[in-house]
């Protein structure tokens, strides 16, 4: 993690400064070229996921909305399997 951030702020994309907190944190904010690359990348994000959707006739849509919606129910509550 710490190459990473140090990468980023190498690129002027992230701060960092000491924890006021705790002296061994840091805090790590975006800067404004930090922020407005994420915003250029969400949108870019979008725009493909729409594209993807596109493709779909709404049933399908909605479909893939419902197992999509199932699927991470399941991930974030997993059952217990049969064997336990």
């Amino acid at each position: 993690m710490t190459k990473r951030i140090d990468r980023l702020e190498r690129a002027g994309l992230v701060t960092r400064r000491r924890s006021e907190d705790d002296q061994r944190g840091r805090i790590v904010a975006l800067t404004k070229p930090g922020r407005e690359l994420i915003d250029r990348a969400f949108t870019d994000h979008l725009r493909n996921e729409r594209h993807l959707l596109d493709v779909l006739t709404p049933t399908e849509a909605d479909s893939l909305e419902t197992l999509l919606t199932t699927w991470l129910s399941r991930m974030e509550h997993p059952r217990p399997s049969h064997g336990e």
